[in-house]
């Protein structure tokens, strides 16, 4: 008996950026781990899959994870999956990941859709080498942190909510008002847009808009 844990990409915002694959394996699932049952929901109904969830977030995963490694054990098919894009990309996973590798459970990741890389290409800045930051620390080593990156000398993506967006850009302005910086916001959705320039001109119209979704910042290196 194979015991494996799959690990499925879903999409960031067009729920057409899914490949047959991950929904096939959604489908013959025993059981899915989802960051939030009722996001993934929309994600089954629309693919008329009715496979059983079970939430497995940050708040709960600690607690749950010798149950799942056993029931894996026993031959139950499971399937991680987060709200939208990888699991374990700044998204809870990487504990069950390493479970089971210690469990001798085999880990099969599929490819598919994660934001960072759309981002990344359509951005126009170098991406031959980059640095993926994710989400910037929100308090405690957050400055150090920044001073860090505007050393870096690859283009740096960073993640960045609706609530903090504008904290951010800030911040930046006052470091680094003449760096060349894209931010995307809504990738893959109705809304979807971008602002490219200075970090002092794309903090302007970032302000001017209307501030709703999630954010990608791609930075210039350093020069």
């Amino acid at each position: 008996m194979e015991k494996v844990i799959y690990i499925i990409p879903t999409p960031i915002g067009n729920l057409e950026d899914i490949t047959l694959r991950a929904i096939r394996l959604l489908k013959e699932s025993d059981l899915v781990l989802a960051e939030d049952t009722r996001v993934t929901k929309k994600l089954f109904n629309h693919y008329s899959i009715s496979t059983k969830m079970q939430s497995h977030h940050a708040f709960n995963e600690h607690k749950k994870i010798d149950s799942i490694i056993n029931q894996i054990n026993q031959g139950v098919k499971v399937s991680l999956v987060s709200d939208a894009g990888s699991p374990a990309i700044s998204d809870p996973g990487h504990l069950i990941i390493r479970e089971c590798i210690k469990n001798n459970i085999i880990v099969q990741c599929l490819p598919g859709a994660t934001a960072f890389v759309p981002a990344l290409i359509q951005s126009g800045l170098p991406c031959d080498r980059f640095m993926f930051e994710g989400f910037l620390p929100v308090k405690k080593g957050r400055t150090k942190r920044l001073l860090d990156l505007l050393n870096n000398t690859k283009t740096t993506v960073i993640y960045e909510s609706p609530h903090k967006i504008l904290k951010t850009l800030s911040e930046l302005k006052k470091l680094c008002p003449d760096r060349d910086v894209v931010v995307l916001k809504e990738l893959t959705k109705i809304y979807e847009n971008s602002y490219r320039g200075t970090v002092k001109e794309v903090y302007e119209a970032v302000k001017a808009s209307t501030i709703k979704g999630e954010f990608v910042i791609v930075l210039s290196a350093s020069k």
